[in-house]
């Protein structure tokens, strides 16, 4: 990456947006007990490591002093704080497994019904009949499928139907309570919209695509219909761009690159601006 280019001012201008995207952030902080020292020290460290490995110069080794004029922070916390590697958000394995499952179920044809929909399994399945067994023993062999089917159960994943076949529940798409799963697509998914936000602002080509439709100054009834429509129209996209990419996958040779398609949708009731005292 290139050294920054940006002046004082231009930095300045970055305070309002900065603000308004770390507020909701700090919200969460002050809920989860994150104080404002514990949130330092990680910053500090956080801004030592980007320095180090993201701005390094081509055939030149990055140095204590260049990292702490490019961060700000004494050469000595420098010292203290490189080499600690780039960090790298493993993914909890209750997550892995799972994720790949519901994204079979939700993408094969075999598993799927004319309009794309989840089928309801019945739990075991002769031969290669579409089954929760043969759903799960087609994305790994390391675990039992009644091991599975349990767990979901219990997660409320999957409930039995009255033919006392496994159906897929609303909550396998959206991880809820705050546990690992949740917090785990929390930080993978704000990373790359924020990661290709910034790559928008800083010129780099081509360009990620990062569009919003936005109406302000509307009724509760009517934000709230846009809101469901919106729901239907991004469930449509994320089920058919799954489907694609899981079909893909079946010939791709494979490599280092991951790519991720997400949406997202808010609303809230904004208090009106007070007007400027003359």
């Amino acid at each position: 990456m290139s050294e920054p280019s940006q002046t004082a001012s231009e930095g300045g201008s970055l305070h309002a947006p900065v603000a308004r995207l770390l507020r909701p952030l700090v919200r969460l902080f002050v809920a989860r007990g994150i104080t404002f020292p514990a949130l330092t020290t990680l910053l500090r460290e956080l801004y030592v490591n980007v320095a180090e490995y993201d701005f390094a110069l081509a055939g030149k080794d990055q140095t204590d002093s260049r990292v702490s004029l490019l961060t700000g922070i004494h050469r000595k916390e420098v010292a203290r704080l490189r080499g600690a590697g780039a960090p790298v958000s493993a993914v909890p394995a209750v997550v892995s497994r799972t994720s790949r499952i519901i994204a079979r179920w939700l993408a094969d044809p075999k598993f799927t019904g004319p309009a794309g929909e989840p089928l309801p399994l019945p739990r075991l399945g002769e031969g290669d009949a579409p089954s929760f067994e043969t759903l799960v023993t087609s994305v790994t062999r390391d675990l039992r499928p009644r091991a599975v089917l349990d767990e979901w159960l219990d997660r409320g994943l999957a409930i039995l139907d009255g033919q006392d076949r496994v159906v897929l529940a609303e909550a396998a798409y959206v991880p809820k309570g705050g546990g690992e799963p949740q917090l785990y697509y929390f930080g993978r998914n704000l990373h790359d919209h924020i990661a290709a936000s910034v790559a928008n602002v800083m010129g780099e080509v081509p360009r990620f695509l990062e569009r919003a439709v936005h109406y302000d100054g509307l009724s509760r009834e009517l934000a709230e219909r846009l809101e469901a429509r919106a729901r239907e129209i991004a469930m449509e996209a994320l089920q058919q761009a799954n489907r694609e990419a899981h079909a893909a996958c079946e010939t791709d040779p494979g490599g280092p690159y991951r790519w991720n398609f997400g949406v997202y949708i808010y609303a809230e009731d904004t208090p009106p601006v007070p007007a400027a005292k003359a």
